[in-house]
């Protein structure tokens, strides 16, 4: 029994110890790719173990670049690995657009990958040109009425100006600036209803591809509605707006006169009592004419008479206006 379990132990040991031998001693692959023609030393296969590369990733790749007739450099692609890039995905672009006769090298596949593209999806798009729709663009022309626009922009990715260029973001802002401006400078909105291709044009001719990672190759228009009457709206504003201000200027004038109507009834009751107080004063005018002599019984009389007189004159006068 004892003999037995030796033996299994040491059958368990020599597994685990070829297990690792073949997991840092890549022979399969080694063995894969020079019957493929790719030339790769055994030893660089071991010491992407030890760099944690994987090894069948650089070794996929480089047989699938040589049966496309490519040259590529294993430490290149190890390189870029070690920096983070998708190293298949790279290869994978590589062999479409040499296939598609785009002009692509190793350097430029790269740099796109690393600055967060998909590299082979635009030389996908470089060959089939993908169509973005843009979301709906409110613009009004000259004579008030609004027109809702959507348009359809086909685009083919610009390998050059990957790297750095805008996206599909701003290709989509500047249409809907194209569409504002085209729509806006039209007399009428009957204009654009009958020529819609106009848009296109107008919008073509500005160069909205320029410093962006697409080319634009053409910007059709799927749908105009028309929207709300923005001039009758902006007038009826209007006129409420100073509808709104005439009835303050006329509140204002209305509160200026209440309160001149006011400071009036205040200088007459004021005056009333200066008249008030100034016939007070006359009995002791009077009183003080007696004393000193300057007025007699007799013309004290005769001033009552005038007094009588003036006031049947007055009653007189108001009994003939009734």
């Amino acid at each position: 029994m004892e003999g037995m379990a030796l033996v299994a132990l040491i059958a368990f040991v020599s597994i685990v110890v070829l297990w690792i031998l073949f997991y840092f001693v890549p022979v399969g692959l080694w063995f894969s790719a020079l019957v493929s023609n790719v030339r790769i030393s055994l030893l660089q296969l071991i010491l992407m173990r030890w760099r944690k590369v994987p090894p069948a990733t650089i070794v996929s790749s480089m047989i699938e670049g040589t049966k496309a007739g490519l040259t590529l450099n294993p430490n290149e692609l190890e390189a870029h690995y070690l920096a983070g890039g998708n190293v298949t995905n790279v290869v994978h672009a590589l062999v479409s657009a040499q296939k598609a006769s785009i002009m692509l090298d190793f350097k430029m596949a790269t740099a796109i990958d690393l600055a967060g593209r998909d590299v082979f999806e635009a030389v996908q798009m470089s060959v089939n040109p993908k169509v973005i729709n843009t979301p709906p663009v409110a613009a009004v022309a000259k004579d008030g009425i609004q027109l809702i626009a959507k348009a359809r922009v086909t685009v083919r990715a610009n390998i050059k100006q990957l790297v750095g260029g805008a996206g599909e973001e701003t290709v989509l802002a500047r249409v809907g600036e194209g569409i504002v401006s085209s729509i806006g400078s039209a007399e009428t909105h009957k204009i654009v209803l009958e020529n819609p291709d106009s848009i296109s044009r107008v919008v073509l001719e500005k160069g909205l591809d320029a410093g962006t990672a697409f080319e634009i190759l053409s910007i059709d228009i799927a749908d105009i509605d028309v929207g709300k009457n923005i001039g009758a709206e902006l007038q009826m504003d209007q006129a409420n707006a100073d509808k709104n201000i005439a009835q303050a200027k006329a509140e204002e004038r209305r509160a200026m006169a209440v309160a001149l109507e006011q400071e009036n009834k205040a200088k007459a009751q004021d005056a009333r009592a200066k008249v008030i107080l100034a016939e007070a004063e006359i009995p002791r005018a009077i009183a003080d004419a007696f004393r000193s002599g300057n007025l007699g019984v007799m013309d004290y009389y005769k001033l009552q008479n005038i007094q009588a007189d003036t006031t049947m004159r007055e009653n007189i006068v108001k009994g003939d206006k009734k």
